[in-house]
């Protein structure tokens, strides 16, 4: 289950709005921008809003979410965006919707009036079903599900394979060297185009400055140019960085080739490749590859699990991989990309698996599954012996010393409220504390009781932050009573900064002789009197 909580502009969002989210993608210059799917298949956008880049039909830029009416109910498939940006966005019936920024015909329209809000490109693809979509900088390709590849856009260095550099308004059928191949994946760089056909041959068109087509010079291409130094090899994934690509085989080799001024080959070295070159042959095999025509960060994944990074990571160049703690490669782009934006549509995983923590949570004060009850107050909790012994020392001695099988399985608590004893078992399940300042003190009596000392840190904190005039002289009491001397302190700190109005409270009126004495002493000892 992916987490998008590592993209900033994610925190702005609800826990239940997060908790819908089914696909999501950050884009733009600045990574300020996002789109997301909900489970629901209702499609939102906020952020920034250059060059209308959130098809929200306006150019105002929104930190609140603002749902595309017109994708409602869409299935998407595939997502990708330029540098404009612009967004291009296929369904699972293998439409394609595009919008944003349009100054070089990227949207497919046959004009360059920026795109408002989601429209449908159909020209020269009728009875066309659109698989995957890729963006370069400014210009647009589209996969269909029969295997052909559709360009169009800017066409400057030549990445819409026309032959010629002249901007294509309308999707234009990549051929060439791919007439009659079927192509099986695509990606762009900034101003280059690759595919990837079925049988693990690679094509390469378009800007070839830096050797990114990998064909062995740094000329650029007008028309699909093959890959021949992958002759021999079956690639199964491709991806496309500013200016390099990343190839991976089928049997989990990793090959690199074009620019490498910030390391992305992960060569160990800065110079270009212009031809593939095989990296992490020291390491276990390969599984995912991952780059973005904005950034010049590479990233992959081992059969393991392990999350190498390398390139431009956070202004460092990065020249060979390395092994970072990461679970997956888009937290790599979230971390260490400049912008950090999400390489891929990133996709939540939507099933019923539950980690550890989420399903101890949920099966707490669970009669079904319980096989322990405390009785507090006349009220029951719901337990699992083994998870109390697991948590907590006092229960592994309790049950060590006393418990038989034969013994009647619920306990009787009359030391403690029913409110204290359930925070404190629930504790044990959730590791956090949702309780009042005055019910926490009765907790912090427990803790001490029990030796539980993260659960008294927590219940002083919880007390710290609902001091109050009114309860300020309990919470000192409370803190003397149960040797909480940090607490004591903050509470006493309190109770002189606040010293005519916590004198005239209840509070300090009830409170024993003795005590009173020794916080006059204490106070006077501290200059409270002076005036």
């Amino acid at each position: 289950v992916m987490d998008v909580s590592k993209w900033p502009l994610f925190s702005l969002l609800s826990a239940q709005e997060l908790a819908a989210v089914r696909q999501a993608c950050v884009f733009g210059t600045s990574a300020n921008e996002a789109i997301y799917i909900t489970h629901g298949n209702e499609v939102f956008a906020f952020g920034l809003n250059c060059s209308s880049c959130l098809g929200t039909g306006d150019s105002l830029s929104t930190i609140a979410p603002k749902k595309l009416d017109f994708l409602r109910g869409k299935k998407v498939t595939s997502l990708s965006y330029g540098s404009g940006p612009h967004v291009l966005l296929a369904t699972d019936d293998g439409q394609l919707f595009a919008w944003g920024h349009n100054g070089y015909s990227q949207l497919g329209n046959g004009s360059t009036n920026p795109g408002l809000s989601p429209a449908l490109i159909s020209a020269n693809l009728q009875n066309k079903k659109v698989k995957e979509v890729s963006c370069g900088s400014h210009h647009s390709m589209a996969l269909t599900l029969d295997g052909e590849v559709f360009a169009w856009g800017y066409n400057n260095c030549g990445q819409i394979g026309s032959g010629s550099t002249a901007n294509q308004p309308y999707p234009r059928k990549v051929t060439g060297c791919l007439q009659g191949k079927t192509a099986a994946g695509i990606t762009c760089g900034q101003t280059s185009s690759m595919a990837l056909v079925d049988n693990g041959e690679v094509y390469g068109w378009g800007y070839n400055g830096n050797g990114q087509l990998g064909i062995g010079n740094n000329g650029n291409q007008l028309t699909p140019c093959r890959v021949t130094a992958l002759q021999g090899m079956c690639i199964q994934q491709i991806v496309s960085g500013y200016g390099h690509c990343l190839a991976l085989t089928d049997k989990g080799l990793l090959y690199a080739w074009g620019a490498n001024t910030y390391g992305q080959l992960g060569t160990g070295n800065k110079s270009n490749h212009l031809s593939p070159v095989h990296i992490m042959a020291d390491k276990e095999r390969v599984v995912e590859v991952a780059a973005c025509h904005s950034a010049h960060t590479s990233a992959a994944k081992t059969q393991s699990g392990q999350v190498y990074m390398w390139g431009q990571c956070r202004g460092q160049s990065i020249v060979l991989p390395h092994l970072t703690h990461l679970t997956n490669t888009d937290d790599v782009f979230a971390c260490f990309a400049t912008p950090s934006v999400m390489w891929r549509l990133m996709s939540m995983a939507h099933d019923d698996f539950l980690t550890v923590a989420e399903a101890l949570r949920k099966e707490f004060d669970s009669p079904e599954t319980a096989d322990l009850k405390f009785s507090v107050d006349g009220k029951y909790i719901h337990v699992h012996k083994a998870v109390l012994k697991i948590r907590c020392e006092h229960f592994r001695s309790m049950f060590r010393s006393q418990w038989t099988e034969d013994q009647q399985e619920v306990i009787e608590i009359g030391q403690f409220s029913y409110p204290v004893y359930r925070s404190f078992l629930q504790f044990l399940y959730t590791d956090t504390v949702d309780l009042s300042p005055e019910d926490a003190i009765g907790l912090l009596d427990l803790a001490t009781s029990y030796c539980e000392n993260r659960l008294k840190r927590l219940c002083q904190q919880i007390i710290k932050r609902g001091i109050t005039v009114e309860n300020a002289f309990t919470l000192l009491s409370a803190a003397i009573r149960y040797d909480a001397e940090d607490l004591e302190e903050f509470c006493f700190r309190f109770c002189i900064n606040h010293l005519t109005q916590v004198t005239q409270t209840e509070a300090f009126w009830q409170v024993d002789g003795a005590m009173l004495k020794e916080f006059i002493s204490k106070a006077s000892r501290c200059g409270a009197f002076k005036n």
